[in-house]
């Protein structure tokens, strides 16, 4: 199978297949990361522009790192290239969702019959909104946990359960994801106060006393460490916070090796085309030539 995107600007259109084939790519990657030498020659003499209208320095650096390791030449405008959605406003952040995939399914194997909680401010969570697209179609049972302020009915329609308690959203549940709580986000007044988001929200080792044994930890990061999720937890056993760093990477590697292979290919098919369109040299002179 092939990536046949010219673009990769969300979850939302992509199937199973098309999923699974980009974890399989980033996974390479990954292993190209493990090396000693961990630069490949894929993007030698392209130009890769990175622009962020929001400071979110965890996924800029990783671009940046990915960027560097396939050999770019940098400081070029050109329009005629694909893009990568690095995230845009509250709507999606595909290649987040992407690693957060490939994280679990080191851990887990399989996505059919996990059951993913992804707790904290969904209104605003652009991760939240990937994610759900992504795991419901691999299979996945996603709940959706926070107050009700900060959790959209409509998120229902694509499949994901809502919880506004925090023992019931996390009971059984074989993944935890926490999100930051976005304060910037917040002039509304969604929540009366960040303490009482901390009291009945924060991801504790008490509150994942009701999910799995196994359970997994995550967080796009950067965490608010005592407000979303308790520092035992996030540095505890079950914790893969810094495998999601790490796959990250890997998964923005594998989406500028494939966009950039696949680009070429669009272009020279479309000089082709562009070939086949002219008539001959012959025909086109004698044309000139009775013209005069």
């Amino acid at each position: 199978m092939t990536f046949t995107h010219r673009h990769f600007l969300g979850i939302e259109g992509l199937g199973k297949d098309e999923l699974l084939f980009l974890l399989d790519t980033a996974e390479s990657f990954r292993e190209i990361s493990e090396r000693e030498v961990k630069k490949v020659p894929t993007l030698r003499g392209k130009t890769v522009i990175n622009l962020f209208y929001e400071s979110s320095t965890r996924t800029r650096t990783s671009f940046e790192i990915a960027a560097k390791r396939l050999a770019p030449h940098l400081l070029a405008r050109l329009v005629d290239c694909p893009v990568i959605n690095a995230g845009d406003g509250t709507h999606e952040h595909p290649t987040q969702a992407l690693l957060d995939l490939l994280t679990i399914r080191e851990r887990k194997g399989e996505f059919a019959g996990l059951t993913v909680a992804i707790v904290g401010d969904i209104l605003h969570s652009r991760v939240a909104r990937s994610n759900v697209l992504a795991l419901t179609a691999l299979g996945a049972r996603v709940r959706l946990v926070g107050p009700p302020t900060l959790l959209p009915p409509e998120f229902r329609l694509w499949g994901a359960e809502l919880h506004t308690d925090l023992r019931t959203g996390l009971t059984d549940a074989d993944v935890v994801m926490a999100l930051r709580l976005q304060r910037e986000r917040q002039a509304r007044n969604f929540l009366p106060s960040v303490e009482g988001y901390s009291r009945h929200f924060c991801i504790t080792p008490k509150a994942l006393a009701e999910a799995k044994a196994n359970v997994l930890i995550m967080h796009p990061g950067p965490m608010n460490r005592g407000i979303e999720i308790d520092s035992q937890v996030a540095d505890g056993p079950y914790s893969v916070i810094l495998d999601q760093v790490t796959n990250g990477v890997a998964v923005r590697m594998a989406l500028l090796y494939l966009l950039t292979a696949q680009g070429k290919e669009l272009r020279d098919e479309s000089a082709e085309r562009e070939r086949e369109a002219q008539p001959p040299k012959r025909v086109r002179a004698a044309r000139q030539v009775g013209a005069r």
